[in-house]
């Protein structure tokens, strides 16, 4: 049976609608009209135990309203949830027990104590013995490398540090299944690479079930290979990550360095020039054509090296976003 199960999901939110001026004003107090906002759009997906799922959608695309519905925080409109075997918005405690949503931007501990204090508070609600609290933050503790820092106020902390501990709060009562939004929000790169790393090892010690969403590519990259797409609150998208660039990335690009610099207009003649810089140039070539493309670029130009690599995963995202629909890609308007 799956983790998670998906089936038909849509959320509708009303929103009023208020004309300007004093009659408008007066309207929308005595008599008020509304306009549905349709945040996310007859959704269905599934996701196994253990599996590491990312899930992508510019700003307003439906991933935040579609964690809050699988945990339970709003109620679907209509279709059809369930999260290790258990119907969300119910907020059973065996639910509860199960899951935890750690949001980026939000925080649970608390500003002027030391976070152990917090962990404690935590440990408290979810009913957590001592022994069993010492275990796990000892654990924790070293897979995150916060050593001494859970004595200190989480106000003198690190941004690092601050995520660090509450993931470490997040997971204090060994969920299976972990909804992050954003985890690396605001976090250097060395930061970024700390929290990936833990949440590998995380996932690989207690084989949990995870659906991340990030507008940090790496971290998609790094812990995915499977990748959810959600548009304008419709799923468009549902496979692996080199499924999503041979699917929607028809073209390569192909980097050259010659001996000598040639005119743009003539580079222009072999395949569509993304960037000429004096004696270099960057050309995104059709897969079908690459062969001959290369070959022709050898034969007539003074190369000293060529390069050829898949377009960058941000890129075949993007162009997938501006299209609004899986039926383009990069390349289809060549």
């Amino acid at each position: 049976m799956p983790t998670i199960l998906v089936e038909h999901l849509s959320k509708v939110y009303p929103v009023s609608v208020k004309t300007s001026g004093l009659k408008g004003t007066l309207t929308h107090f005595f008599q008020r009209n509304y306009r549905l906002i349709q945040a996310v759009q007859d959704v269905s997906f599934t996701i196994e135990p253990g599996e590491v799922v990312g899930f992508l959608g510019a700003n307003g695309a439906g991933k935040t309203t579609t964690l809050k519905m699988l945990t339970g925080l709003i109620h679907p409109s209509a279709g059809r949830v369930t999260v290790a075997g258990h119907v969300p918005f119910d907020r059973r405690s065996a639910f509860l027990k199960t899951v935890t949503l750690v949001m980026g931007q939000k925080q649970q501990l608390i500003w002027d104590l030391p976070a152990m204090d917090s962990l404690k508070i935590n440990a408290a609600v979810y009913g957590i013995s001592d022994r069993t609290f010492d275990r796990r933050v000892g654990e924790l503790t070293e897979m995150l490398s916060l050593g001494e820092k859970l004595t200190q106020p989480v106000r003198k902390l690190s941004l690092g540090e601050r995520m660090k501990a509450e993931l470490l709060a997040a997971l204090l009562h060994e969920p299976q299944v972990l909804f992050l939004d954003e985890p690396t929000l605001g976090l250097d790169v060395n930061a970024q690479v700390a929290v990936r790393d833990f949440l590998r090892e995380y996932n690989q010690r207690y084989q949990a079930t995870v659906l991340l969403t990030s507008h940090y590519m790496a971290d998609i990259t790094a812990l995915c290979q499977r990748v959810l797409m959600i548009h304008q609150g419709q799923l468009i998208y549902d496979g692996s990550l080199e499924g999503l660039v041979d699917r929607f990335a028809p073209c390569r690009e192909v980097s050259v360095e010659f001996a000598r610099p040639y005119p743009q207009d003539q580079l222009s003649l072999y395949a569509t020039l993304q960037e000429c810089d004096k004696q270099s140039a960057r050309f995104l070539v059709r897969q079908e054509h690459l062969t001959t493309t290369v070959a022709k670029l050898l034969a007539d130009l003074e190369v000293t090296d060529l390069t050829v690599t898949d377009p960058p995963i941000e890129a075949v995202i993007g162009r997938v976003f501006q299209a609004g629909t899986v039926e383009k890609g990069m390349g289809d308007e060549e």
